[in-house]
């Protein structure tokens, strides 16, 4: 009998200790250098996340193939990317969902173009930088549809987004699709200008939170308390904006280290918190704007032969972080 109630204790004790382990194992979210991710450190910062009972984890991965890789591995549980991206990593088998929107661009991406080109139009015959299946190979073919243009009317130069840049300011390249800081810089140079930039297209490119569909099941509770941890610290960044920027340029470093560049790479982006987020996502009845979003990317993804899987938008979307 001894034996017997040793045995059960030593047995309550296993899953005791099993059941410990779980909950302390780390919520890992992974991003990249971006001012629209900055919100997480303040998050991190002012307790949010230990308010709502999460462990965070954020991981540094600036490659957005190589975050999406270690997600499918079980290596991180959430990630960080643009909304046009998920399409592109989905595999039978290999399930994503997009959670919900983190930032919109309302001016920080955009096109170079040298002075002679003024319109889309012109763009034909000439090298063109972008960065091949990214958000800028997203944000040209739009411009390119609505010109009756394609890929294959241009002289593709696959580039990152910042060696793009860094290719229009020294005479590289014809045109540039680019962010900031490179998109101020190749708009001040003397042989061209800012052709055009994400404010001119609203709701096209937005980041937002992603993870698989077994995390959505599995973790559906601490997404639902990163979601509310994420939106807390947006409405502090609103309300707190130079204590914010000072957290966020502490926490993301590199070129975004200082307070100021991050306040001026802010003036095209826009945060998403609760009242965006509700709008911008929707419900599952009536799904959101993201919808149309993933609409395009799947269409623009399609026509470039890089999807693996057929996919409607609304089954793409998890409203669980929501609180839906």
């Amino acid at each position: 009998m001894k034996r017997i109630i040793g045995m059960v204790a030593g047995a309550c004790a296993l899953v005791a200790a099993m059941t410990a382990g779980a909950g302390a194992t780390p919520l890992k979210v992974a991003y990249s250098v971006w001012v629209g991710y900055g919100p997480l450190f303040v998050a991190a910062e002012k307790g949010y996340f230990k308010d709502e009972g999460l462990d965070v984890e954020l991981v540094l991965v600036e490659d957005t193939k190589l975050r999406f890789a270690a997600l499918a591995a079980g290596q991180i549980d959430v990630m960080a990317t643009s909304v046009d991206a998920l399409p592109l990593y989905l595999k039978p088998g290999q399930d994503y969902r997009y959670l919900f929107g983190i930032d919109e661009s309302v001016g920080a991406d955009g096109v170079l173009a040298r002075n002679e080109i003024r319109t889309v139009a012109d763009f034909k015959g000439r090298t063109v930088a972008f960065s091949k299946g990214s958000v800028t190979e997203f944000l040209l073919t739009t411009l390119l549809d609505e010109a009756g243009l394609s890929i294959a009317d241009i002289t593709p130069q696959n580039m990152q987004a910042g060696d793009a840049g860094s290719a229009f300011i020294t005479g590289q390249v014809d045109v540039a699709v680019t962010w900031e800081p490179y998109l101020s810089k190749g708009d001040a140079t003397e042989h061209g200008y800012k052709f055009t930039d994400s404010s001119k297209y609203p709701g096209l490119i937005v980041d937002a939170m992603v993870t698989t569909l077994q995390e959505t099941e599995a973790r559906k509770a601490e997404l639902a308390a990163l979601y509310r941890a994420w939106t807390r610290a947006v409405a502090f960044t609103a309300a707190n904006p130079e204590e914010a920027n000072a957290i966020m340029g502490k926490g993301l470093g590199g070129w975004l280290a200082k307070p100021a560049v991050i306040a001026d790479v802010l003036t095209g982006v826009r945060l998403m918190g609760a009242e965006r987020n509700a709008e911008y996502m929707g419900t599952p009845a009536a799904p959101g704007a993201i919808t149309a979003v993933i609409a395009k990317a799947l269409s623009v993804w399609q026509r470039q032969g890089a999807l693996q899987v057929n996919a409607k938008p609304e089954e793409l979307i998890s409203f669980s972080a929501l609180g839906q």
